[in-house]
């Protein structure tokens, strides 16, 4: 077996330590330290699905790329968004595998990159991916600076889904439509700019210190944002149509209002903040909504988590009934998600043990899932609590066993084997549904490629795809953990942003508590050995 870096480093530093023991037990006690390094189990390299992760949101970059861009395969896209309406609206990620830059999507992506960062920074710091970290933020919310043109105006949309499927090509060759939707005082979307602004405020807390203007620009953006969604109420998809059948605001807006309310409070401290998410919590459905998804749609789950971890602060003592309110409904989704409702009002899960929401793109709904789980495993083990479900009593190292189980279905540990993290392993989606890793790279291959010719030449052929989108987490198996590698299947094999985003922080965690586990081990394995 080859020994990793990791684990010669950690057999020097028990070389160093052992200094003083007889030549003879140093020896025994490396041996049995080799040994069982070297007993086969299912482990998985969070370090690696980490870096991998990252790398996903460069391949979904539009506009200009930069000269350290690491995925080679890509180039410059969409130069010319905005151009006909005048505004410059270059940049930012497609949602997918298609080319439209629909606003709701990307800002949830943001939204969750910056508070994986928030919460696990110095575990991102460890790993040393912070500043791609900090790239896949700033590339989401330099887009969204260039998009709020005015402080009542927010461009939604670049492109066109209708036409845009027509179309199977490199974004490098775009022949469909770009034009730009917006939303202002007469046309308000409450949702879109609820998301962006909770988006922007939680990017700013990222940047405060290491780029503090920076960080006051996004905060200055997201106030007007969360000022325009709340004074023009609406949403987005009623002002603009062309998005209804692709990301249409099933929740409305007011999950978005107290969403970014709850942000801008985290980042400001402001109390009046703070005054609008415990006077709207009983009309908006803060603490009305008991519910089992968190998603690009849908954030009363995770304004209902953070709610939670206010209950311990003495200056929220006084607003302690409305935040209990917020914690009942955050645990009734933990509980569901851990099988523990009574009732049956839990989450379904496949016979393998995947949480299983909905047949299209379930990863989504299970990496936010655990996420959550995450978050608040860690905080009750900060406050020596545990989670109360009407099935029984859960204590943090069980939700966070769970959760680990969940991203070590994803990265291979299934019936099929499988890793739904492209790239990651020996075995994962060849045939994703994505039109530029599907076709020849456009650095390697400089001649127009047509609508058509994408579809007779690259959509349909049978092979793999000839560029793999790393890092990317497909929609995932279905409810008998059964997966179809067909391009065609994009229920299964399409892969968005926001599926990926919230496992960047997770596998920081788990990659921390895998180094602390070796660590501890072989601390254990010292001492035992005399």
């Amino acid at each position: 077996m080859e020994v990793t870096m990791k684990e010669k480093k950690t057999a020097q530093k028990l070389q160093l330590g052992a200094s003083k023991i007889p030549r003879y037990l140093q020896h025994c006690c490396l041996f049995l330290f080799f040994f069982a390094i070297s007993t086969p189990t299912q482990a998985f390299d969070y370090g690696d699905a980490l870096e991998k992760s990252l790398l996903y949101f460069e391949s979904q970059r539009s506009g200009r790329l930069p000269y350290n861009q690491r995925v080679t395969w890509r180039d410059h896209s969409g130069l010319t968004d905005g151009l006909e309406q005048g505004v410059d609206l270059v940049g930012g990620y497609y949602d997918a595998g298609d080319h439209v830059k629909f606003g709701l999507p990307m800002a949830f992506t943001v939204t969750m990159l910056s508070w994986g960062a928030i919460e696990y920074w110095q575990q991102i710091v460890d790993a040393g991916e912070l500043e791609h970290t900090l790239e896949a933020i700033k590339w989401g919310t330099d887009y969204f600076i260039k998009a709020h043109t005015s402080p009542n105006e927010l461009w939604a949309e670049v492109g066109d889904g209708d036409t845009d499927h027509y179309c199977w090509q490199r974004p490098e060759d775009m022949t469909t439509s770009r034009q730009a939707y917006k939303i202002d005082e007469k046309n308000p979307g409450s949702d879109l700019t609820g998301e962006t602004a909770a988006a922007m405020a939680a990017a700013s807390i990222v940047f405060r210190k290491k780029n503090p203007h920076y960080s006051h620009l996004l905060l200055h953006h997201a106030q007007q944002l969360f000022e325009f969604g709340d004074t023009y109420r609406g949403k987005y998809d009623a002002s603009v149509g062309v998005v209804k059948s692709y990301y249409a605001s099933v929740s409305g807006y007011m999950d978005e209002l107290l969403w970014a309310a709850m942000w801008l409070y985290k980042a400001t401290d402001n109390e009046e903040y703070f005054q609008y998410i415990v006077s709207n919590a009983h009309s908006f459905g803060g603490t009305g909504w008991a519910i089992t998804e968190f998603s690009w749609d849908v954030k009363f789950a995770g304004l209902q988590v953070i709610a939670s971890k206010f209950l311990i602060e003495e200056k929220h003592k006084k607003h302690a009934d409305i935040l209990e309110q917020y914690r009942s409904k955050a645990e009734y989704y933990l509980c569901s998600l851990l099988n523990k409702n009574d009732g049956g009002n839990n989450v379904e899960r496949t016979p393998a043990g995947l949480l299983y929401i909905r047949q299209w793109n379930n990863m989504q709904y299970v990496s936010t899932a655990t996420f959550l789980l995450t978050i608040y495993s860690d905080f009750l083990h900060s406050t020596n609590q545990k989670l109360s479900c009407n099935g029984g009593t859960v204590n943090h190292d069980e939700i966070l066993s769970f959760a680990k189980s969940q991203v070590d279905y994803i990265l291979g540990s299934n019936p099929l084997n499988m890793s739904y993290l492209v790239g990651y392993g020996s075995k994962f989606p060849q045939r994703v549904h994505h039109r530029g890793a599907s076709i020849v790279s456009y650095r390697e291959h400089k001649g127009f490629i047509g609508c058509t010719q994408g579809y007779d030449n690259w959509y349909s052929r049978e092979g793999p795809n000839p560029n793999i989108l790393v890092g990317a987490l497909v929609g995932g198996p279905d409810n008998r953990d059964n997966f179809e590698d067909r391009r065609g299947n994009y229920m299964q094999t399409e892969a968005c942003t926001y599926n990926t985003a919230p496992l960047v922080g997770v596998f920081a965690k788990l990659l921390e508590m895998e180094k602390q586990k070796l660590f501890h081990d072989s601390n254990s394995l010292l001492v035992s050995s005399f």
